[in-house]
């Protein structure tokens, strides 16, 4: 049985763009697509899916255990997102009783995930859009959650620029703002994050941008078959183009050179 129309969950085509401005110039895109979960109806969906489940084994899997959870030392894993997102949000001033959390993710394929960035939409019961949580991983696993409230909305649109303090990649540092738009998604996705540095002077551009496509197992087939194993894919790009920066000398910071600028880290690094 496939999903309904009515359903708030959808897919997305997207593409994804790089824009390195300084010090040396350096640019890639590729194609990609993302679920956009309303997570009341993560369950219903595994049910009604052949090829998508939440927590047991499938081509795409939801795994709670990927996301946020609380507290960032000794997490309890016993929470499903949904409880452990209100309970960061209660963190930040903000209840939404019974209002939709929809996220904008990569879920597991064929047991492999790695999400380099996901993206929660917070409504009120009234069904207006709230605030947002920007969920940034490494390649370390670690996360950091970014909150946008109230106060960074303009109609549709969240925006904050803000102190990373969260080592996401070895080229660029951890002390420069992330500058966070991104409209709540619809019929078109539009997101961007930027790069400033100390100086207040934009050095990395970065755009998700895509179409809404309906979420049914001849579409997650068509997709997985389009992009395979989207995942690996994702991390081996990162691998890739930092190769590329390291022989354009690019200069390159060690995770142990400064712990003193990654802060508020989930899921910490501990070395062997």
């Amino acid at each position: 049985m496939q999903p309904t129309a009515n359903i708030n969950s959808c897919l997305y085509k997207a593409k994804v763009m790089h824009h390195r401005l300084a010090p040396k110039k350096h640019s890639f895109h590729y194609n990609v697509f993302m679920f956009y979960l309303d997570l009341d109806e993560i369950d219903s969906l595994s049910k009604r899916l052949k090829l998508m489940s939440r927590n047991r084994f499938n081509l795409f899997n939801f795994r709670d255990k990927d996301h946020l959870q609380l507290p960032a030392g000794n997490p309890d894993t016993s929470k499903q997102v949904r409880e452990q997102i209100k309970n960061y949000l209660a963190t930040q001033g903000v209840h939404i009783g019974n209002g939709r959390i929809m996220l904008l993710t990569n879920l597991a394929t064929l047991g492999y995930q790695f999400n380099p960035v996901s993206f929660y939409f917070c409504y009120n019961e009234a069904g207006e859009p709230v605030c947002s949580v920007v969920e940034v991983c490494n390649t370390f696993r670690e996360m950091k959650p970014y909150f946008l409230g109230s106060d960074t909305r303009t109609g549709n649109t969240f925006h904050l620029n803000t102190t990373k303090y969260f080592y996401v990649s070895p080229f660029i540092d951890m002390d420069t703002n992330f500058d966070f738009s991104l409209d709540v998604p619809d019929e078109k996705l539009n997101i961007r994050i930027d790069d400033f540095d100390k100086e207040g002077n934009r050095f990395f551009i970065s755009t998700l941008n895509g179409n809404r496509t309906a979420l049914t197992d001849a579409r997650l087939l068509l997709y997985f078959l389009s992009f395979p194993l989207i995942t690996l894919k994702v991390m081996a790009m990162i691998h890739w183009q930092a190769l590329k920066l390291w022989i354009k000398k690019i200069p390159f910071h060690k995770k142990e050179a400064q712990k003193e600028l990654q802060k508020g880290v989930y899921r910490a690094y501990k070395p062997k």
